[in-house]
């Protein structure tokens, strides 16, 4: 006689992860030195981000339209001193903010999206234009042949603006952590997670607005009526972008179409901070390479000491780096994720159990190819 009896579904391969989650954990195991690790480098990082959105913003509202901007990084401030030191790498490589904003106007994603697809975008974008094109008959000429041209260059700078908005909200957030940290207050990485969690969701409703000054008149290009907000327009678009797809790094894969190294489907891009290799890392051509850089400049002593312990010490202190920056996203990843779970994650009620089961099984059916399985293991060096 046959059993008709079915067999209980598989467990999903991350499991484990799954259950710490729904216990009130993270996607990073909890230990002191991981806790260490990303209090240590979100420091670190929050320092590079102040100087990031500072100079996003300067861009989108000085360099308006400005099609050679030679001076961008200097935030108005051009000096001797500063070129030579410029020229000598002695700053910070703020081409890498360039880069993620790049990501986030190339994947698209949330309102911000839609709106600079917009009728109402388009109008403003080109009163705008007109304002500071008077007088300049070339790039007037310029306009006319190439009608999308320009159009193009202000929704670039609207991903300026709107990234710096974001950097403007996480660098304090990430200080601010490192001073609970220190004060010991935060002990555990669910107290990482909290204090992420806590500082998104009070941000999560800022209006995300820019305007620029062309003569003595303030031009909107995206106004507060649009009604574009920080969590789902910035926060949800960057972590899609940077964390997850971003760009295959040159150099790595070939480009050749027909070589057929890259899909031609954006939605299975897994270039993200959350895949990438930290063994590549301070190679040429590999843009997380001038982050790891920067943070270099700003680790705390603590973390410092940590790393010069490792096999390698300064040989390869920017893949420990990358490796710890990994383990902080993952941390800033499960804030996301909880802020955005269909039920609170504690919930008792069996259906709403299981629609917050289904929600972080879609996240780790994404994860399974991630650096995720690889940071389970607390080792550097």
């Amino acid at each position: 006689m046959t059993s008709t009896s079915k067999k209980s579904p598989a467990p999903h391969p991350l499991e484990e992860i799954i259950h710490r989650l729904e216990t009130g954990g993270a996607l990073l195991p909890d230990s002191p030195e991981n806790v260490m690790e990303v209090v240590g480098i979100l420091k670190s990082y929050g320092v590079v981000l102040d100087a990031y959105w500072r100079n996003l913003i300067y861009i989108s509202e000085n360099q308006f339209l400005v099609l050679f901007p030679f001076f961008k990084y200097f935030n108005g401030d051009v000096t001797i001193g500063k070129l030579l030191r410029h020229w000598w790498h002695d700053r910070i490589n703020y081409e890498f903010a360039e880069y993620c904003m790049k990501a986030m106007l190339w994947h698209g994603g949330g309102k911000l999206d839609t709106y600079l697809d917009s009728s109402e975008f388009l109008q403003l974008a080109n009163q705008a234009i007109q304002a500071k094109l008077r007088g300049n008959f070339l790039m007037q000429g310029v306009g006319k042949a190439f009608p999308d041209f320009l159009p193009e260059q202000v929704r670039q700078m609207a991903y300026y603006s709107a990234l710096g908005q974001f950097w403007r909200v996480m660098s304090p957030m990430f200080l601010t952590l490192s001073d609970r940290y220190d004060r010991g207050e935060i002990k555990t990485i669910p107290d990482v997670v909290a204090h992420v969690l806590q500082g998104l969701v009070e941000a999560a409703n800022k209006p995300i607005t820019y305007a620029v000054k062309i003569g003595d008149q303030m031009y909107d290009i995206i106004p507060e009526s649009a009604g574009l907000t920080f969590l789902m327009d910035t926060a949800v678009p960057y972590v899609e972008a940077v964390f997850f797809r971003s760009f295959p790094f040159m150099g790595t894969v070939s480009y050749n179409a027909q070589v057929c190294q890259i899909s031609p489907d954006i939605g299975r891009f897994n270039y993200g901070a959350l895949y990438a290799d930290p063994l590549p890392v301070g190679g040429a051509g590999i843009p997380p390479t001038l982050l790891m850089q920067d943070m270099r400049h700003f680790l705390p002593p603590y973390l410092y000491e940590f790393y010069m312990r490792s096999l390698r010490g300064e040989a390869d202190m920017r893949v420990n780096i990358c490796a710890s920056f990994q383990k902080s996203m993952f941390c800033v990843t499960t804030a996301a994720m909880l802020g955005l779970a269909p039920h609170p994650i504690d919930t008792t009620d069996p259906e709403q159990r299981k629609k917050n089961r289904a929600y972080l099984e879609s996240w780790m059916n994404r994860f399974m190819d991630s650096r995720l399985p690889g940071v389970q293991v607390c080792e550097v060096g």
